[in-house]
């Protein structure tokens, strides 16, 4: 959000009808803030094909489906990382950015 303030500035350059009930030789200070849009938010700029799509309202799992789940995946037995392995990829993901 964009704001510009002024110090000390002239009431006598002021319009009209800021002027009013101050007096001619006075001073104010004006802080001027710009109104946030309402109607759009960062992503639905980011992404304008998906405004028309219905929004999903998420709910937090229960401790009963949380551990259905946590066994469903488990059975699915998919092989596991070692920390050593799982390192060595963070480690070349980072060695991205440093190029």
């Amino acid at each position: 959000m964009n704001k510009l303030m002024f110090e000390h500035y002239p009431a006598s350059k002021l319009p009209a009808d800021l002027r009013e009930g101050l007096d001619k030789g006075a001073t104010v200070r004006i802080v001027i803030e710009e109104e946030p849009k309402q109607a759009q938010t960062q992503e639905a700029r980011s992404f304008p094909g998906f405004q028309k799509l219905p929004s999903i309202v998420r709910q937090p799992l229960s401790i009963e489906d949380t551990l259905a789940a946590i066994k469903r995946i488990k059975a699915q037995d998919r092989p596991s990382v070692s920390s050593e392995e799982a390192v060595a990829r963070v480690r070349v993901l980072r060695d991205e950015w440093d190029d």
